[in-house]
Protein backbone atom coordinates (compact mmCIF):
# COMPACT_ATOMS: atom_id res chain seq x y z
CA UNK A 1 0.00 0.00 0.00
CA UNK A 2 1.27 3.47 -0.95
CA UNK A 3 1.27 6.35 1.49
CA UNK A 4 -1.61 7.95 -0.78
CA UNK A 5 -4.28 5.16 0.22
CA UNK A 6 -2.99 4.74 3.90
CA UNK A 7 -3.65 8.54 4.48
CA UNK A 8 -7.13 8.34 2.35
CA UNK A 9 -7.71 5.06 4.90
CA UNK A 10 -6.83 6.79 7.41
CA UNK A 11 -9.20 9.56 6.88
CA UNK A 12 -12.05 7.89 6.11
CA UNK A 13 -11.75 5.83 9.50
CA UNK A 14 -11.41 8.94 11.50
CA UNK A 15 -14.49 10.35 9.85
CA UNK A 16 -16.63 7.27 10.56
CA UNK A 17 -15.79 7.52 14.00
CA UNK A 18 -16.21 11.49 14.41
CA UNK A 19 -19.78 10.48 13.30
CA UNK A 20 -20.23 7.68 15.44
CA UNK A 21 -19.31 9.53 18.54
CA UNK A 22 -21.81 12.37 16.98
CA UNK A 23 -24.61 9.65 17.08
CA UNK A 24 -23.52 8.20 20.66
CA UNK A 25 -23.46 12.10 22.55
CA UNK A 26 -27.42 12.59 20.45
CA UNK A 27 -28.25 9.07 22.35
CA UNK A 28 -26.49 10.29 25.46
CA UNK A 29 -28.55 13.29 25.73
CA UNK A 30 -31.51 12.24 24.76
CA UNK A 31 -31.51 9.54 27.45
CA UNK A 32 -31.02 11.85 30.11
CA UNK A 33 -33.57 14.03 29.11
CA UNK A 34 -36.02 11.33 29.06
CA UNK A 35 -35.07 10.12 32.08
CA UNK A 36 -34.83 13.74 33.58
CA UNK A 37 -38.97 13.87 32.65
CA UNK A 38 -39.12 10.26 34.17
CA UNK A 39 -38.40 11.85 37.31
CA UNK A 40 -40.50 15.08 37.01
CA UNK A 41 -43.23 12.36 36.17
CA UNK A 42 -42.85 10.73 39.29
CA UNK A 43 -42.71 13.50 41.96
CA UNK A 44 -46.04 14.27 40.12
CA UNK A 45 -47.60 11.12 40.28
CA UNK A 46 -46.14 11.30 44.03
CA UNK A 47 -47.49 14.70 44.72
CA UNK A 48 -51.12 13.70 43.57
CA UNK A 49 -51.33 10.93 45.56
CA UNK A 50 -50.71 12.49 49.11
CA UNK A 51 -53.24 15.32 47.45
CA UNK A 52 -56.05 13.17 46.96
CA UNK A 53 -55.32 10.91 49.82
CA UNK A 54 -53.00 12.96 52.70
CA UNK A 55 -54.54 10.19 55.45
CA UNK A 56 -52.36 7.56 53.65
CA UNK A 57 -48.67 6.56 54.69
CA UNK A 58 -49.01 9.07 57.92
CA UNK A 59 -49.45 6.54 60.78
CA UNK A 60 -48.37 2.97 61.26
CA UNK A 61 -50.59 0.21 63.41
CA UNK A 62 -48.38 -1.80 65.06
CA UNK A 63 -49.32 -5.08 67.47
CA UNK A 64 -46.63 -6.55 69.31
Amino acid sequence: MDIAAVSMVMSQSKLQQDASLSVMKIAMDSAKSNGAGMVDLLNQTNAMQNSVQPHLGSHIDLRV
